[in-house]
């Protein structure tokens, strides 16, 4: 009989595999990128299930390995394919936070919730609407239905997150911001050093702590289904940034 791995040991797994390939981007070692890349969600997803998470979170995160896969190879068809990869794991992190979040409950220093939820729903769309409109004229010209597309749902995404409290809402908007960093590179803006490098430390943060804010979420309505008092703490927010996908591919 085999031996589970533990979560532990998983997860450690995940970080040295996020060491490897961070450290593979700032050598500018391209095989090291190639070989380290497509293990980063997959150990993820595994810790998730050790740990007895939510089979869409577990999706969530594959749908990230398939997109963190095709854009590896480059080319634009490869590069829309993995758009929409992302896209399907993006869709399944909005049914988590339906599922678990407090969609009344944007807590945060002063006023009502409705008038906090409020200032986010404009928050999130400004930034949505700024970004597009500013990448929109140096975008190719067949790039830029799906990169408005994508850029929405990316955006939703990010705001559901903020439902879920502080851990989430900080991976969405790492999200949002490692996102808009490959847009930037798309509409060939000029990039700081290392761009891939950036582009991957913030997706790798954005991933893990969605991940673990979904675990804290399923775990306590599992406990509280089981009559077993929870203490549902971290029901902040953050501020966004904006949009769009190719995940260091390079």
């Amino acid at each position: 009989m085999t031996r589970r791995l533990s979560p532990a040991l998983l997860l450690g797994a995940f970080g040295l595999a996020a060491l490897g390939d961070l450290v593979a981007l700032l050598a500018a070692w391209d095989p090291g990128h190639a070989v380290f890349k497509p293990l980063l969600m997959p150990l993820l997803a595994a810790y998730v299930s050790t740990r007895r998470g939510p089979r869409l979170l577990i999706a969530a995160l594959l749908f990230g390995w398939g997109g963190d896969t095709l854009l590896l190879f480059g080319a634009e068809p490869a590069f829309l394919a993995g758009m929409g990869s992302f896209a399907a794991g993006h869709v399944c992190y909005l049914v988590l936070f339906k599922r678990y979040g407090d969609t009344g409950g944007y807590a945060g220093p002063g006023g009502s919730p409705r008038a906090r939820g409020a200032a986010l729903v404009a928050a999130y769309a400004l930034a949505l609407l700024g970004t597009v409109a500013l990448l929109w004229p140096d975008l190719p010209a067949d790039m830029r239905g799906p990169v408005a597309g994508y850029s929405l749902l990316l955006t939703t995404m990010a705001f559901g997150a903020t439902g879920l409290g502080v851990t989430a809402a900080a991976g969405g908007a790492l999200f949002l911001l490692s996102d808009t960093l490959i847009a930037t590179g798309v509409a060939d803006w000029p990039q700081p050093p290392r761009p891939d490098f950036a582009i991957m430390l913030t997706y790798l943060a954005a991933q893990f702590l969605l991940a673990r804010a979904v675990l804290r979420e399923s775990g306590n309505h599992q406990r509280i289904g089981t009559g077993t008092a929870v203490n549902r703490a971290d029901r902040a927010t953050t501020t966004p940034s904006a949009t769009t996908s190719r995940r260091a591919g390079a």
